[in-house]
């Protein structure tokens, strides 16, 4: 389990970059260096980074289901992970 701060401080990051896109996007068509460097630095997507959605681990993450490698592996071997069946050869 990631610290609750950790996982806080990217919620913040995640509002910050919804709220500032549009402004971002038009700065950016416009070319207005100046302009985008006033804007807070938490607004670029950039710095996101991806945690699973249960315990906010940041590495090992699978984005195709949002989860960390370790999180994933108790779902699905547990069944919970719709198509998901463990290989065997």
């Amino acid at each position: 389990m990631a610290k609750k701060s950790s996982v806080a401080k990217e919620k913040k990051r995640q509002q910050l970059v919804a709220k500032y896109a549009e402004e971002r996007r038009r700065l950016q068509a416009t070319g207005d260096r100046e302009g985008l460097a006033k804007l807070p630095r938490n607004s670029s997507p950039t710095r996101l980074r991806n945690r699973c959605h249960l315990t906010g681990r940041a590495r090992g993450y699978i984005r195709r289901f949002g989860l960390s490698r370790i999180t994933f592996r108790e779902k699905a071997l547990r069944g919970e992970i719709p198509g998901v069946t463990k290989s065997s050869w």
